[in-house]
């Protein structure tokens, strides 16, 4: 098989060589500490091309590589970076193109394939488990609520912003919006709720039996199962991978219990969940995969 690259831009950009689906010598990163996750705010959108580049060179011999796949938060078309709640500066910006500019002069025309973060984490998942032959969706637990989908389809598929109540005290979502799966959530959003706790006190107290907190705990399960309910009627069954800082809040019975409840149609009734942990290699190998399947196609 030929050889790609994968790169990550997220709190910080990683790249690194992929041959047969997986990661071939190290990672190169900017900025070097995986600690510093502020360093790519306000940078323009031309510089952080320029530092994609800047890392893939690090990676040693280009020889043979065929594609290049890179994965940013927000909603990604065409080269376009439509939204990006997380990096606000590279809304509206023609990221492919920056890129092809960047690399164009030590890589030549070599295809470059833009993707939301969390499509390349699912397909990194995907890749890393050997389930490339079926439907993989991924949620990521943190700041705000990720969500990815492999095999890779054109699309928002901004399901963190699914709605999950019509309550319209529901307004916690960084978006503006109400009722939003990410308004219940997201770090952000329970912080906003609970001003005089941090999430993983509030989980603590759930446990000690705290009636408010309690209460929460419910109602965050309940919404992560309407997502994934609402994800499966419009997709169909497959399996769920749940990753990201806040997995390790995630009660599997739980949120079982809930899904169950939601789901009924029995054609429907095929799928699973997973809480796993996650990294930047998985997402670097994702964003090659994807750009492998996308050049094939092409």
């Amino acid at each position: 098989m030929t050889k790609g690259i994968g790169v990550l831009v997220s709190e910080r950009i990683t790249a690194g060589l992929i041959e047969n689906d997986r990661l071939a010598g190290k990672i190169s990163s900017f900025p070097d500490d995986a600690e510093v996750d502020d360093a790519l705010v306000g940078l323009p959108a031309e510089l952080i091309a320029r530092q994609v580049a800047e890392q893939v060179l690090h990676l040693g011999s280009l020889e043979g590589v065929a594609y290049l796949g890179v994965g940013f938060p927000g909603i990604i078309r065409r080269g376009v970076i439509e939204d990006s709640p997380n990096l606000p500066q590279l809304k509206g910006s023609q990221i492919g193109q920056l890129l092809k500019d960047a690399l164009q002069p030590y890589l030549g025309e070599l295809p470059i394939v833009c993707f939301n973060d969390a499509d390349i984490f699912a397909a990194g998942l995907a890749a890393t488990r050997n389930h490339l032959d079926r439907l993989i969706r991924v949620w990521t637990l943190g700041n705000g609520i990720g969500y990815g989908r492999y095999p890779y389809h054109e699309g928002a598929w901004e399901a963190g912003h699914s709605v999950v109540t019509l309550d319209p005290r529901e307004h916690f979502c960084g978006c503006g919006g109400s009722g939003h799966l990410e308004g219940i959530m997201g770090q952000r959003a329970m912080r906003l709720r609970f001003m005089d706790m941090e999430p993983e006190e509030i989980f603590q107290q759930a446990l000690g039996g705290d009636h408010r907190c309690v209460e929460f705990v419910k109602l965050w399960h309940r919404a992560l199962a309407a997502g994934t309910a609402t994800s499966i009627h419009l997709d169909g069954p497959g399996k769920f991978f749940v990753t990201g800082i806040n997995a390790r809040f995630v009660n599997m019975t739980l949120l079982s219990e809930y899904l169950n409840e939601m789901v009924k149609l029995s054609p429907l009734q095929g799928y699973s969940l997973e809480v796993v942990t996650g990294g930047e290699e998985v997402a670097v190998i994702g964003a090659a995969v994807n750009a492998s399947r996308w050049r094939s196609r092409s």
